[in-house]
This record gives structure tokens, sequence and C-alpha cells, in this order.
């Protein structure tokens, strides 16, 4: 479990924790430390704190407390709100989801101590990061003798339409062409893994007395974002009551962003292939030449899907629930594009559902005159280990293989425990009928030298090795013998010439 989860990732300046001194000014330091309490002990325990935020009495915090949410468990929690000696604290009970407003109390005699805002929202199980960088062009001016000391505020909206500040870049003096430094995020703390979530960025001019002005503000998603340097990624800088006041107003400026890259696997870089499309061309390339009209059902599992947000472990890439089948690999691979740009990535990862999905169909057609080869990219997660052994122990007397490739730097003990090579796998006491899995850690074929063609090669060819001989050991199993050959194929108008020695 993490502790404590820092979202602001400031880098030289963050204008909450800075620290240029401040001169003649009386400073109020204030911070909130966290304490869980032991469900048998009763026992309070610090579990974290926030960063201090200097000269405010109304601190936003940007760092934000990571727990474990256990239904079954009341689980009290105590904010201690401290200055230059204890102000006040408030205690309340974890609940799932929740905005709630508590006053601060045993804290000064006499003196009112104020009120906390809580919120709280399940997390999603997404763990990529993002970098990215921007920029700012012509922003107003707001110091009386320069220019202005800009810096961003990010937020992320959260479920009930409010605003949670997520991150601050560093104050960048005296210029209204700001560029501001590189930083990282947890995609969880800029939009909770909803990619069309709104993202609200605002400007503000640094004052050290911490009466920072307001320049304007932009909202995008994560979706746009990761669109990268682009004309769709230039944002105008809007003050409402500007705007509302002057009749030529046109904006206070316009933020760029420079650059953006993402840990997700998923991630569609417009320069190259991800880990998941260079696996699905490898090895689909190959396999695709025995199916004879090359079309193909492709699935996705994981993801809440549009418009209700439903979790699917077993849901079609192109869309059409009556029929999911693609155009060859580059169907497929324009269908998981698509896909990506609507769908929304959510755990738990079951694998039973699309192996079962294979298993309907090879059971329908046990005659030899098809088989049947599922592929599976994964990132190594699994959440259903248990059903999925069971479906592959009774796809083992089916006319099917399975493909599992790994993407990504997880560790995949699960997936190797389903290849079944060393330790025939088994469910319920039962062992598979045969060996019908065929694992391969996509990273162990990538080229250091940056040549994917012959890591796709590398790949294709041990990913498929197996194959012919499950194909046979099914056909031995079942007293299936080949079909006569069919004769050779003459021309229309060539006749055959024998020739006698």
């Amino acid at each position: 479990m993490d502790k404590l989860e820092d979202m602001s990732s400031v880098y030289d300046f963050d204008p909450i924790t800075g620290n240029i001194p401040a001169t003649k000014v009386e400073i109020t330091v204030s911070l909130c430390v966290l304490y869980t309490q032991g469900v048998e002990t009763k026992q309070w325990r610090e579990f974290g704190r926030t960063e201090v935020i200097d000269n405010t009495l109304n601190p936003d915090f940007v760092r934000k407390y990571i727990l474990d949410y256990f239904f079954e468990e009341k689980q009290n929690l105590r904010f201690d709100f401290r200055l230059e000696k204890p102000l006040g604290l408030s205690s309340f009970q974890l609940c799932k989801s929740f905005i709630i407003f508590c006053v601060l109390h045993r804290g000064i005699p006499g003196k009112k101590c104020g009120t906390i805002i809580l919120s709280a929202e399940e997390l999603s199980n997404c763990r990529d990061s993002a970098t990215m960088q921007f920029c700012a062009n012509k922003l107003d001016k707001k110091d009386f003798f320069g220019k202005s000391d800009p810096f961003m505020v990010f937020y992320r909206s959260n479920e009930d339409g409010t605003f949670t500040i997520c991150h601050k870049t560093e104050v960048v003096k005296n210029t209204l062409n700001p560029v501001w430094q590189p930083f990282t995020i947890p995609v969880r703390a800029l939009c909770n893994g909803d990619y069309d979530r709104t993202i609200k960025v605002e400007v503000y001019d640094w004052d050290r007395d911490g009466s920072h002005d307001f320049i304007g503000d932009f909202t995008t998603s994560y979706r746009e974002l990761a669109r990268g340097q682009s004309q769709f990624n230039v944002y105008e800088v809007i003050n409402t009551k500007k705007k509302m006041k002057k009749k030529k107003y046109v904006n206070s400026g316009t933020v760029t962003l420079l650059s953006f890259s993402s840990t997700s696997l998923h991630y569609m870089n417009p320069y190259q292939l991800n880990a998941y499309a260079m696996a699905l061309k490898a090895v689909g390339e190959i396999i695709q030449d025995y199916d004879s009209d090359k079309m193909f059902p492709a699935l996705g599992f994981g993801a809440k899907l549009p418009p209700d947000g439903r979790v699917s472990h077993e849901f079609p890439l192109n869309g059409n629930m009556e029929n999911p089948y693609c155009n060859g690999i580059e169907g497929i691979l324009e269908a998981y594009h698509q896909s990506l740009k609507t769908v929304q990535l959510y755990g738990p990862t079951n694998f039973a559902p699309v192996v079962n999905h294979v298993a309907r169909y090879a059971a329908a057609v046990q005659d030899g005159s098809q088989y049947f080869v599922l592929l599976i990219i994964t990132d190594g997660v699994i959440s259903d280990m248990a059903q999925t052994k069971e479906a592959i122990v009774n796809g083992a007397k089916l006319p099917m293989s399975i493909i599992i490739v790994g993407v990504g730097q997880a560790e995949f003990d699960a997936m190797v425990e389903l290849d079944g090579d060393d330790i025939r796998i088994s469910s319920r006491g039962k062992l598979a009928e045969r060996d019908i899995v065929q694992f391969v850690p996509f990273r162990d074929y990538m080229d250091r030298t940056g040549n994917h063609v012959l890591s796709m090669a590398r790949l294709a060819k041990d990913v498929l090795a197996e194959i012919p001989d499950q194909f046979i050991s099914y056909m031995k199993s079942r007293g299936i013998k080949p079909n006569p050959a069919p004769p050779p194929y003459t021309p229309p108008g060539h006749q055959h010439h024998h020739t006698q020695i």
C-alpha cells in the first residue's frame, strides 16, 4: 500500500512549499497530518503528512493520501492541522466516495479553528504515468515593476463536478513567455484513469505574500494531451471576468504543450507501434495465412464500455457485438486503435471469458476441419487464475491452442504457470489432457539495436513453434487422419503433356 502519493512533483520552486524567504511578512505555516486508528488496539498512528503551505488560511493541499478501503471494517481517521502549534483536529469514518465538511475542534481555546473539506474517490487500477512539458506565450503582465512570475495549477474533475488540485508547476520569474520544466504525474492523479475526464489548468502570477494573481485558465483532457505536440494542444488562457468587462478582449495569452510521453503500454506513439501492436503484428502476420478468409474476431477484456461505463471482459474491439470480425491483421490493428479512443481500461483483468469464448467455437467443430488459435496479449496481470485454469483444462479437449505474449516489465510468474511446460496445468484435481498454451515475454525479443523487424521475426518464430505439435496431438488423440492431398493445380486451357522415356 502506498502511504503517501506526492502528486506535486515540483522541481526548482513550488509556490506552496518554496524556499524563497519572505521579508517583513508575518509567516503562518499550515500542514495536515493524517492518523489511522487500529481496529483492535484503537491506538492512533501517523499515516502521512501533506506539504507545508505558507501565507494562507485556506490551504489547498496537493499531496494526497492513498488508503486501502475495506467495506466490512469501520475505519476511523483523524486529521490534525498545525500552524506554529496545533490548530485543531477532526475525526470521521472512511467511506468509499464522499465530499464532507467537518468543523475543526480541540484547537486554540476561544477561537474558531475553521472547517476542513474532505473528498475521496475510489482509485482505478491504472498504474501508468505521463511526462509532459508546457510553455506559454504573451501572458498578461501582473507585476508593477516587472512582468509576471507565472506558474500553473492542474485540477482533476471529480465525479460530482467539483475539482481537486493535483499538480503545481514551478514559478518562472519575470517573464511573459515562460517555459516550465517537464514533470511526471500518475495518470490516476490527473484523471483517475478516465481519459475523457476534464482537466482544468489555472495560470497565476506568483506573489511573495501568497496573494497570487489569477491570469486565466483553460480545460483539456488526458486524451487530448496524449495527442502530443500539435495544433490541438495550443490553449487560449481566458480570464472570464476580464472578458466580460472588455469588448475587445481576446485572451490572456496561450499555453502550448511542448512534449508528451506515457509509460502506458497502450500509448500510441505517432512514430512507432506500441508493444501490443508490435506483438499482434509479429504473430498475426504469420498465423493469418493459415486462415482462408483472413477474417478474425478481435476481443478486448478489462475495460469500461460506453455509454454506461459497464465493465466487460469480452467485448468486440470494433464495437460490433453482432459481428466482431476484422479483416486481417491490419483490420485488427485499426479496431484496436479505435477502441482505445472509446473505452476506459479498467480492472479486474479476467482471462477466462475470452478463453471460454473461443472454446465455444471449438466445441462446435470437432471433426478436424477447423483448429482455433487464441492470441492473448497481456501485461501479466490476471485476476481470475482459478477460473482461467479451469477454462484451459476444459479447452485442452478441444481443437484449440492459446498463445500468450507478455508485454512490459512485470513478473510473468502466472503466465509461466499457465504455460505448463514444466508442470502440466490442472484444475479441481484434473490434469489438462494436453499442453495447449505457449507463453513468451515480449521483452526477451527486443533487439537492443532497435531493429524491430528482427525482433518481431524472432518472436513469431518462437511463439508459433509449439502450434504444429499441439495441432497434431489433438488430431492423433481423436483418430483424425489428414485429408487426401488435392490434385495439382492446372491453369485453364492447359493440358498435361506426357513424355515417355
